[in-house]
């Protein structure tokens, strides 16, 4: 990778991304470009009824409302926190994040979180469509088909991962601003409801649902990279990230709580309730459009991904194909029960994989990135197989914790939980004890490998 552009004004607002990953990227994106964009990531559908996952943790009594609003601020928070470090690493290396992954592991091996990466954004950027699919049903009462709005909905993320920065940009200007009074506007008439009491309600499950705030803000560490290598700066790049997605996310989660407490827990019916408010269908409406940017972001990241595999590929070619892709397989697949848990599986493989990459980048091999040495991003770059040991490692702590809900799979990490006598309880967060793991084990080759270092040069 080349040293980033320094750009004049007029040059950012015309910059785009480049076209391969041999071109240096543009620094065009600001502080306020970066927030917007990472709030409206925050801001889901799929967020309000994620909702019942904290509200509801698996195998333990509905939380009190306080406890839930604490476990989503707190797991939001700390993913965020995660995917900023990510996010750090891009705007540092001016490096897409898979192509980070070449300083990590060699070139070659990074292609195994490459593969994972472009099979769990090609899985949720279906999901996606079918979400605004669902959504557009909910607003029209079912009378549009649904394959012409999986269609229109695929070709416009398409188009917008073509162009990915004049959209951030347009997201700023426009698409923020109307997310932001939708939010508010439904806030206001929710809470303007008396809330039911709830009864039998429990604190034991209150690492579970912060687990579970985590887990969804920790799915974009894959993904940062892409966007913040495009950061004016540091502070545009993690803070923006931090605070735009903390805020976004916690704010969807709490009007998705409120909402569920109000239908008595039942997920199916919570858009009812941003619909069953005055003029409750504009602002929805403004919701389920700004949903596409949840799937563009997916199409475009798996583009970015392929590039890793295949550096001199035009960008846009590649996002094309990827948009028919994922609108041919969201017009073919109906029961997502299974594919959702699969991906929540794929998931699982990143919160590890982050640690690893920020205690080596900004503690390890990455530190020494300015005298000349550090990480290598080259088509060339040497295979380093003892960094796969955390990662490895740290995986494993996330199955033995939450093995998830893939059938064989869940059973076999099930029989493995009796082995090894580990019984999660109250206290585990799969994410937090994998993220520890790895980290831990990961400046532990870090001290060893300057260790060897010092005595190399002494001798």
């Amino acid at each position: 990778m080349t040293p980033a552009m320094t750009m004049t004004s007029g040059e950012r607002s015309a910059a785009e991304a480049p076209l391969t990953l041999t071109t240096q990227p543009p620094r065009s994106l600001s502080f306020g470009d970066q927030t917007a964009f990472w709030a409206n990531l925050g801001v889901t559908l799929i967020g309000f009824t994620a909702a019942l996952y904290v509200l509801h943790p698996t195998g333990h009594p509905q939380l009190p409302l306080l406890g839930a609003l604490l476990a989503t601020a707190a797991g939001t928070v700390i993913g965020a926190a995660m995917v900023a470090a990510a996010g750090a690493v891009g705007e540092r290396t001016g490096a897409p994040a898979m192509a980070n992954f070449r300083g990590l592991f060699g070139t070659r091996l990074s292609y195994l979180p490459t593969v994972a990466n472009i099979v769990q954004c090609v899985g949720w950027g279906v999901y996606e469509l079918t979400v605004i699919a669902g959504g557009v049903q909910a607003l029209t009462h079912h009378r549009l088909p649904h394959a012409p709005v999986i269609v229109a909905a695929g070709v416009l993320c398409t188009v917008m991962a073509i162009w990915p920065l004049r959209i951030l940009r347009l997201l700023r200007k426009y698409v923020t601003v109307a997310v932001a009074v939708a939010m508010l506007y439904f806030t206001v008439r929710l809470l303007h409801r008396p809330l039911p009491a709830v009864p039998d309600t429990s604190w034991s499950g209150f690492f579970p649902a912060v687990d579970t705030a985590l887990a969804v803000a920790v799915s974009f560490v894959p993904l940062a990279a892409d966007y913040t290598r495009h950061a004016r700066s540091a502070r545009a790049a993690s803070g923006a990230t931090l605070l735009g997605f903390s805020v976004a996310q916690t704010w969807c989660y709490l009007l998705g709580i409120v909402a569920l407490i109000q239908v008595g827990g039942d997920g199916d019916r919570i858009f009812d309730t941003f619909l069953g408010v005055g003029a409750g269908w504009l602002f929805f409406a403004v919701l389920v459009l700004r949903e596409s940017d949840q799937s563009f972001a997916n199409v475009y990241s798996t583009a970015m991904s392929i590039q890793n595999l295949l550096p001199r590929v035009d960008r846009r070619i590649l996002a094309a194909a990827v948009g028919v892709l994922a609108t041919a397989l969201a017009l073919g697949v109906h029961d997502f029960t299974g594919f959702a848990n699969f991906l929540l599986l794929i998931g699982s493989v990143f919160v590890p994989l982050a640690a690893v990459l920020v205690v080596d980048f900004f503690l390890g091999r990455g530190r020494a990135a300015g005298a000349g040495h550090g990480w290598d991003l080259s088509e060339r770059a040497p295979a380093r197989p003892v960094m796969l040991v955390p990662w490895l490692l740290g995986f494993v702590v996330y199955q033995l914790c939450n093995p998830g809900s893939v059938d064989g799979w869940a059973r076999w990490w099930g029989h493995a939980q009796d082995a090894l006598g580990v019984h999660p309880g109250w206290w585990s967060s799969a994410s937090l004890l994998s993220f520890l793991t790895a980290a831990l084990i990961t400046g532990i080759i870090v001290l060893f490998e300057r260790r060897r270092g010092r005595a190399a040069a002494v001798a």
